[in-house]
């Protein structure tokens, strides 16, 4: 033992050789992303769904880290990333990386899946293959509902090039004089008020065999392209080039010095909605060289910044097909089941006159009063446990106060309007919005007045911190006693992406678990600095502390002749202390495996450093979202689940909670759930130790495991209710 501890202390941990980039690490998530779309068993719109939603990362990756790095490069800072690369070398290798995926979608639906969708009657056609009767409906289409939404803005010495606004589908058209032969650039904006495919109505979606298609389309681009004249009369159109422009969407607002967090946000978000520079150029490859460089320069841009399409710009309008009625093309539909333990609970029927509410059955208090309960998101229905248990709250008139955080919320929400009929019976009823949630800040705004205006005590947080942490305390007064009723959770608190990703719960009434949420909402709140917690780990205060001591644990096990084993879910790995500990603990002998959807810096399978850590990735139909932690500690099991990450910003910048989970049935299902995940080899990707992801391949279809799979049958037989 003594010789493995020499070799431990002789490698330096934080040598960048062993750690990717976090930039990078995200491309490879997007690509596995991407590889949905290009799976040939992925139903077909199913594959335009994850070409979409390619499209969609992308946006939001230029639009924050790249535009970080472009600040950092701007500003001189010469701090380089955990594996040694300055700004711009990160900036060239994204750009190197990336341009293959681009090419690689832009193909993928240029040359597959658009005749895979003529296939099944499904017709996006190009303007120029129309016949005379759909080009004469198109003509008065556009005129009746595209011409007047259209603002040509010209471009010479006494027209600036306009300002072009974020993810904004523009054409670049060049018109010539008849009388001066002189040539004119103007540009005009694509409505994104407007659908951005046009649909044939039903007489006229027929193509050259006369079959009626299920639909038949233009986008919308190219219908405003062929009836430009229009636009320039007693001009003659040269040309015109479809662009797309991605801006610096990030934002920053001193804390400190904002006497109005609220305003001082929605001032900001003014900003974004304007754009600060210009950070990508997408153009149809065809663009001639002088048009293009026009483009360059006037956005002030590099040819770095600059991704050539052959086929349609803003393929995240792809999610437009999901909508078409064809459910053999997709997913087979999934409705979530009711939890097993929750079964006894009718739904609350409606509020009476007088406000109280008609129910029958046993209440979802006294059913948690009997054990703890775990929900799995969104195998198991979201309106029937957290939901139901918010709103039965609300209205029970033994409920004295209901305290939760908001980070991201749907905005008709039945959440905020169980909250705001708390408030309406009397109970004191507090939420901490988190105002800085990117990309919610607009939505989050909004109903956050809405709630001030309803009597709820409405908090922001703390200065300098997210608060990112998914917990709900309930205080309820029983009999001579006053009882607390928890939920903490991975995700957040709204019912749309309750079906979509992913995610667990806890709902309990142990007097620990409550009287650490009080600790930790009057730490929210107050003033209070509370430094301790009975059973919670909370970011900032004590989580890095306890999960460093958990690894280093299962490594003195190692150490001291015994075994260690650590399994641990979640949506990124960053963390350069914990990835530092998680090594010595492999090195030590502990037996890692980490499921990690998106970003991990951590390197596996280096011989003498992580021999002992595999990671995987799954990406299938629904996000991955919920945090897993399990250490073996010589057999005295211990298993958590929470909403942190081992991220910096999660263990450092941000409001967590990760709660101990001691319910022996649940530790075992948690297990199970891990144990399911382990065995993926339909959407399983193993990490390699050079960065890139090999997807599981099962010996045939009868061998294939697919864990979101197996998680719907188990939610179905836990029902009783039997598939299709």
């Amino acid at each position: 033992m003594a010789q493995a501890k020499v070799k431990e202390d002789n490698i330096n941990l934080k040598d960048p050789q062993y750690y990717f980039n976090r930039e990078l690490s995200w491309l490879e998530f997007n690509h596995r992303v991407l590889n949905e779309a290009l799976d040939s068993r992925t139903p077909l719109l199913e594959r335009l769904k994850f070409a979409a939603i390619f499209s969609s990362n992308l946006d939001e990756f230029f639009m924050v880290r790249v535009a970080v790095l472009k600040q950092q490069l701007k500003a001189g800072v010469r701090k380089l990333s955990a594996d040694g690369r300055s700004p711009l070398e990160q900036l060239k290798a994204i750009s190197d990386r990336l341009r293959p995926l681009v090419k690689d979608q832009d193909h993928l639906f240029e040359y597959t899946l658009r005749n895979l969708l003529i296939n099944q009657g499904i017709y996006l056609i190009n303007y120029v293959d129309l016949d005379q009767e759909q080009r004469t409906y198109l003509h008065q289409y556009f005129e009746d509902n595209i011409f007047p939404a259209l603002t040509p803005l010209a471009v010479d010495p006494s027209h600036p090039f306009p300002y072009i606004s974020n993810l904004s589908l523009n054409l670049g058209v060049v018109v010539r004089d008849p009388d001066t032969e002189e040539e004119h650039f103007a540009r005009v904006k694509v409505p994104g008020v407007l659908p951005r495919f046009v649909a044939l109505p039903p007489e006229l979606r027929h193509q050259e065999d006369e079959q009626t298609a299920i639909w038949t389309g233009v986008p919308l681009e190219q219908v405003i392209a062929h009836n430009l004249e229009a636009l320039f009369p007693g001009m003659i159109v040269q040309e015109c080039h479809g662009f797309r422009v991605t801006r610096n969407a990030d934002f920053s607002v001193e804390e400190d010095e904002a006497d109005d967090l609220l305003l001082a946000i929605e001032q900001e978000l003014r900003k974004r909605h304007i754009g600060k520079s210009a950070v990508r150029l997408e153009i149809h490859a065809a663009t001639p060289e002088p048009i293009r460089k026009q483009l360059i320069e006037d956005l002030g841009l590099e040819e770095i910044d600059v991704y050539d399409i052959e086929g349609l710009l803003g393929l995240k309008d792809l999610f437009y097909f999901m909508s078409l009625p064809c459910p053999d093309l997709k997913d087979k539909s999934w409705s979530a089941v009711v939890p097993p333990k929750l079964q006894r609970i009718k739904e609350i029927i409606d509020g009476n006159d007088d406000g109280k509410i008609q129910q029958d059955g046993e209440d979802i208090f006294s059913l948690i009063r009997q054990e703890d309960i775990l929900v799995h998101h969104p195998y198991q229905s979201f309106s029937a446990s957290v939901q139901q248990f918010i709103t039965q709250a609300a209205y029970d008139p033994d409920v004295l106060t209901i305290k939760m955080t908001l980070y991201r919320t749907s905005g008709d929400s039945p959440i905020v309007n169980a909250l705001i009929a708390a408030a309406a019976n009397g109970k004191q009823v507090a939420a901490l919005v988190e105002l800085k949630a990117r990309f919610d800040e607009e939505n989050n705004i909004i109903w956050a007045r809405r709630l001030e205006q309803s009597g709820v005590h409405v908090v922001y947080g703390l200065v300098g911190l997210k608060t990112h942490t998914k917990i709900i305390l309930v205080v309820r007064k029983e009999g001579e006693k006053i009882r607390r009723y928890v939920h903490i959770g991975t995700g957040n608190y709204n019912p749309k992406t309750a079906k979509l990703y992913t995610d667990l719960g806890l709902l309990s009434c142990r007097e620990k678990l409550g009287a650490d949420l009080t600790d930790l909402f009057n730490f929210l709140t107050g003033y209070s600095r509370q430094k301790s917690y009975r059973k919670l780990l909370v970011a900032p205060v004590n989580m890095r502390e306890r999960m460093v001591s958990m690894i280093n644990r299962e490594a003195e096990h190692c150490r001291n002749g015994g075994s260690g084993r650590i399994v641990a879910k979640m949506n990124s790995l960053v963390d350069p202390q914990i990835i530092a500990t998680l090594y010595k603990a492999s090195q030590a002998g502990v037996n890692i495996d980490l499921v990690i959807r998106g970003i991990c810096c951590l390197k596996p399978g280096i011989k003498g450093v992580s021999d002992n850590i595999n990671v995987i990735s799954i990406v299938g139909r629904f996000l991955e979202h919920s945090r897993i932690f399990y250490f073996h500690n010589g057999g005295e099991e211990e298993i958590y689940i929470g909403s942190a990450d081992w991220m910096t910003r999660n263990l450092s910048r941000r409001v967590e909670a990760i709660t101990p989970v001691e319910d022996p049935k649940i530790a075992q299902q948690l297990q199970e759930i891990l144990g399911v995940m382990l065995a993926d080899n339909r959407q399983g990707w193993e990490l390699q130790s050079d960065g890139s992801y090999i997807q599981r391949q099962p010996q045939s279809k009868e061998y294939e495991q697919s864990s979101q799979k197996t998680f719907m049958e188990m939610a179905l037989q836990s029902s009783d209710i039997l598939p299709n």
